[in-house]
């Protein structure tokens, strides 16, 4: 089997989603030029093969290209556009949230609204609170949006793929930590369904619920407390929104005992609406109270012990699973 960085995973995709479907176009800052032809990012090399008017690099201003994705959409293309950093969503939001997210809504289900919003996330590469904040849980928050946050780079391959041929606008986010880890991926053609989360390793004791770059944290805690012998089960929800709240609730129901661990700052966080979603749904399951373990509440720094401090750890999660067990 291949393995590839998810930047190149996700090259792939749209390599792949652009060849079967003329319909497909990607735009945005730099896309396929500049920082972008390093060969482990999502948009090298797509230029030479497709054109300049299928791979748009545009000006500086994300409200310019969310709404040049939504025009593109309503006119019946498929747009992928690129936002560089999670945290320039707020300028692209009254075109997202405003318009992409509510005119399907507004026709009565009458028109698609078919639209993937790319963007970068994550901490840990030294850029700071104004590149690296995590905001999730804003978009997941907008009914109308699909919120889609890949941990592994097979995943991504196989959720843009689904997420391009969805009808409805999807946020894709990225771990920009993760371009650079070789991981396994399947050749060839294969989709990732859109609101399925998945097992990542299966325990008795305690369920840690999880996505995107915080899976590796969570597979190294339960690597080290498996040789104390207590069994973690991982669970990727792959996708924030549809919550798959089925996978959840089975994997609570088995441990009795759940951790929330996610790298956004913790007060109005995702894990969150998982704890509320066992509360409501599955409190009678519970053994002991659960836990969260997130990002503080502070911009994430750019020095670099800051900002080691700011990204949650293994011992951490250790910790917390220790509590309640």
């Amino acid at each position: 089997m291949q393995k590839l960085g998810m930047g190149q995973a996700i090259n792939q995709a749209l390599r792949e989603e652009m060849r079967r479907d003329p319909n497909v176009f990607i735009a945005g800052e730099g896309v396929g030029v500049s920082i972008h032809l390093n060969p482990m990012f999502p948009t090298h090399g797509l230029l030479e093969e497709f054109g300049p008017k299928r791979v748009k690099d545009t000006p500086v201003s994300e409200a310019a290209i969310a709404g040049l994705a939504v025009g593109a959409a309503e006119a019946g293309l498929r747009p992928v556009v690129e936002i560089m950093f999670n945290p320039f969503f707020t300028l692209a939001s009254d075109m997202i949230v405003n318009h992409a997210a509510k005119l399907r809504y507004l026709s009565g289900g009458k028109s698609t609204f078919p639209l993937v919003v790319r963007m970068k996330s994550g901490a840990g590469i030294g850029a700071g609170c104004q590149h690296s904040h995590n905001l999730e849980a804003w978009v997941a928050h907008c009914p109308g949006l699909k919120v889609v946050m890949p941990a592994t780079a097979a995943d991504a391959k196989g959720l843009l793929k689904s997420a391009i041929r969805d009808d409805n606008p999807v946020i894709f986010i990225e771990h920009m930590g993760l371009y650079f880890a070789p991981m396994p991926v399947p050749e060839g053609e294969y989709l990732t369904p859109i609101g399925k989360a998945e097992v990542k390793r299966p325990g008795t004791d305690v369920t840690v619920v999880t996505w995107s770059g915080m899976l590796g944290v969570a597979m190294a805690a339960a690597e080290k407390l498996a040789q104390e012998g207590v069994e973690v089960e991982i669970v990727d929800l792959r996708t924030l929104v549809p919550l798959d709240k089925e996978a959840i609730l089975a994997s609570v129901a088995k441990t009795g005992r759940l951790v929330v661990l996610h790298e956004a700052t913790r007060t109005g966080g995702f894990g969150g609406e998982v704890a509320a979603v066992v509360m409501e749904e599955g409190f009678n399951l519970l053994k002991a109270p659960l836990r969260r373990v997130t990002g503080p509440d502070i911009p994430v720094p750019a020095s670099p012990p800051l900002e080691r401090f700011y990204i949650p750890g293994d011992d951490q999660l250790i910790a917390a699973i220790k509590e309640i067990l």
